[in-house]
């Protein structure tokens, strides 16, 4: 008690009649609440019991137990004549060992951790997530597009059953039926594989993750297209590896220049997105995926195959994946229904050699046992419903047009050195800018006018790719589509004559467009 200055407090509690927690134990819990984040301070005094239970409308009992709780804690001390007074957390160590403080939280972070720090990213997404933003820079469906009604009925049907399945634990594989489903899929994307070579995931992301983890040790060498997804080059940035890029062009992965990088770096692992790449939005060549192919088969390399946009073709024959290619199980395939279905179902997949499966099984198993078990039950009976093929080819139609609406935006009116290529298919329209601009004024300028994309930056290694911005097409409504360019346009034309020093974090209030 020594050296504590005594303050007189007040509080704002309140009772829940409703609650199972006893009223004592509930002032208890907030009065705590209040000390430990600092709203109550040592020394502070709090409310006469008699006068708390009249606020309350308790009895004085109720609140001297809670009281007593608080001292047995050692939160409070009661004295006669001063009342009942706030202790320092921490006051016998700190009567004794008034040296210590706080800890530097940020001493003890792992280098893992910190080379997964990026808030430039965070930043952008909370800005594409506000209501009176357009974003073109969310990777997700339309939630128009979004089979509700058809996830509705699957989940009463859970309900209505006690104990269902879907409310149990899985195995870490998944469910064994929607692995049979998801085997069936497979087949008619040209794979023939059994379902104990497929693994269900919590998203394809995480499939990249527990890649990492199994094939990887800090300072092996992992070569990505460059552009690439920018989760995987974080997940690969954040496992210690050397990342190599290999240039893309308009036939996918530049694959005479993989060759020489193959010999020089003796990678153990490729990443590729061969189909509708993010962000590009190009598909690799079917030459080009035979050499990439035969080349990880003369270098014993393994390839990841990230395939979440192949089902959504607009136009332009289908072609064949890596995994449809590989006759000698080089290949890992991972996919995913978060694109096809919407973005919080949450459930991917790997195909793989059973030997591969067993091993990513172990690993996931520590990150979080399995995915969940509603969210693959619903996957599970929608596959076999017959609803899923009408769905994609739904969704595919309504993406053309929105991919056509912003097309047709952009050529009205042209700004002066904006290139693109048009998409067939997939979730992007990656554009190059004028020479020149500066890619963060650009951000800042188009968020003050309501629209957020992606720069360029984001998918390369090292800073570089500021002369590019990605767009999505497929989130924002088609009445929004145009209105976005046209205030995107408006930044590219402000931003040509005048660099900002803001940041988007620093974006409040942003200007309508009409």
């Amino acid at each position: 008690m020594a050296g504590l200055k005594i303050i007189q407090c007040s509080m704002q509690i309140t009772i829940d009649r409703q609650s199972q927690t006893p009223i004592y134990l509930q002032i208890r819990n907030q009065i705590r609440a209040m000390i430990f984040d600092g709203r109550l301070l040592p020394g502070s005094v709090l409310p006469p019991e008699r006068k708390l239970a009249e606020s309350l409308g308790i009895n004085r009992s109720t609140v001297l137990a809670a009281y007593r709780e608080l001292k047995a804690d050692g939160l409070v001390d009661s004295h006669v004549g001063r009342g009942t007074m706030v202790l320092s957390v921490m006051s016998e160590v700190t009567e004794s060992h008034s040296e210590f403080e706080a800890p530097l939280y940020t001493q003890f972070f792992s280098r893992m951790s910190e080379r997964a720090n990026d808030p430039f990213l965070r930043d952008l997404l909370v800005m594409a997530n506000r209501e009176d933003v357009i974003s073109f820079s969310a990777g997700i469906s339309a939630v128009e597009t979004d089979p509700v009604e058809a996830f509705r009925g699957i989940e009463e049907e859970i309900v209505r059953q006690p104990y269902h399945e879907a409310l149990k634990h899985t195995p870490t594989e998944g469910f064994w039926s929607l692995r049979e489903a998801i085997s069936d899929l497979m087949q008619k994307r040209g794979v023939s594989c059994t379902p104990d070579e497929i693994l269900v995931l919590s998203g394809s992301q995480q499939g990249i993750d527990i890649a990492a983890r199994v094939f990887l040790d800090p300072g092996d060498v992992v070569i990505i297209e460059e552009p690439s997804f920018f989760s995987a080059m974080q997940i690969f940035n954040a496992a210690g590896t050397r990342i190599v890029g290999v240039p893309v062009d308009d036939q996918g992965m530049r694959v005479d220049v993989l060759e020489h990088l193959l010999q020089r770096y003796k990678p153990k692992l490729i990443y590729t997105m061969p189909t509708y790449q993010n962000p590009s939005g190009i598909s690799m060549s079917l030459e080009r995926r035979r050499r990439l192919l035969e080349l990880a088969y003369r270098r014993k390399v393994l390839i990841i195959e990230d395939d979440p946009y192949s089902e959504i073709r607009y136009e332009g024959p289908r072609r064949p994946t890596l995994k449809e290619l590989d006759p000698y199980g080089y290949v890992i395939y991972l996919s995913t229904f978060s694109k096809i279905l919407f973005p919080g179902i949450r459930i991917g997949w790997m195909a793989a050699a059973r030997p591969v499966v067993h091993q990513f099984a172990m690993i996931k198993q520590l990150q979080d046992l399995h995915a969940n078990s509603i969210s693959q039950w619903i996957v599970e009976r929608f596959l076999r419903s017959g609803s899923y093929e009408p769905h994609v080819k739904r969704i595919c139609e309504e993406y053309r047009i929105k991919r056509d609406i912003m097309l047709d935006a952009l050529m009205d009116g042209p700004i002066a050195g904006l290139e693109w290529v048009k998409p067939m298919g997939g979730y992007y329209l990656w554009c190059k800018l004028p020479e020149g601009i500066p890619h963060m004024s650009l951000l800042v300028n188009a968020a003050e006018r309501g629209v957020s994309f992606v720069p360029g930056t984001a998918f390369y290694l090292n800073g570089r790719g500021g002369q590019y911005m990605r767009l999505n097409f497929t989130y924002p409504s088609r009445e929004d589509i145009p209105k976005g360019i046209e205030g995107l346009k408006e930044a590219i034309a402000v931003t040509l004559n005048k660099v900002t020093g803001k940041s988007i974090s620093e974006i409040k209030s942003i200007k309508p467009i009409v």
